[in-house]
């Protein structure tokens, strides 16, 4: 989302909130990919769980300092939700099935492109790429890239008015059809297409 690219078909009253959020998950998804201990990583999540609850309770009591926190109070202060964002990603920590990976992955994507305003259905396909990519086994990423590739695109109408949600599971689409490898000049092409024609 914060990828100029993209933040461009978002309307310009929603952007400083949306940059703040899809920041909050760039920043749960580095945690997963810095975590070497599961228990460490459990302890920094419970943290930010702790910051999402703030946010949505008592903004004024944040912790100062923190460039990230300071960005979702401004934007996301007397909200709730964050903290689903927070509990998708400790269940992909702690996976240790296909199963549970595939569960993690939908659920992060979904809630993240509910947050944006979208639906739950209209992440599942971004949820898995993402999957993929902060998971450490070849065979596991591949499997969840596959998932990725097979699923059937999301109704339209659930991209009403979210240009930009549309832009990334399109995106998603095209990274998983390439079973993960980048062309950026395609992607690139392809981003430009849906922010000038919708589709």
């Amino acid at each position: 989302m914060r990828d100029p690219r993209v933040l461009v078909s978002v309307p310009h009253a929603r952007r400083a909130a949306m940059s703040a959020l899809w920041g909050f998950a760039a920043r749960l998804t580095k945690l997963l990919l810095d975590a070497r201990e599961p228990l460490i990583g459990q302890i920094k999540l419970a943290w930010w769980r702790d910051m999402a609850a703030m946010i949505a309770s008592d903004p004024a009591s944040l912790p100062k300092g923190e460039p990230l926190l300071a960005e979702l109070q401004a934007t996301w202060a007397g909200q709730g939700g964050l903290d689903t964002l927070v509990d998708a990603a400790e269940a992909m920590l702690l996976a240790e099935t296909d199963e549970e990976r595939q569960a993690a992955s939908e659920s992060f994507g979904g809630q993240l492109f509910t947050l944006s305003g979208g639906d739950e259905a209209g992440g599942k396909r971004w949820g898995f790429v993402w999957g993929a990519g902060v998971e450490e086994g070849e065979r596991e990423a591949r499997d969840l890239l596959g998932h990725a590739k097979i699923l059937a695109a999301p109704p339209r109408r659930g991209f009403v008015g979210n240009r930009s949600l549309l832009m990334l599971d399109r995106w998603a689409a095209e990274i998983a059809a390439n079973d993960g490898e980048r062309h950026l000049r395609s992607e690139g092409l392809l981003l430009l297409r849906i922010g000038l024609f919708g589709r």
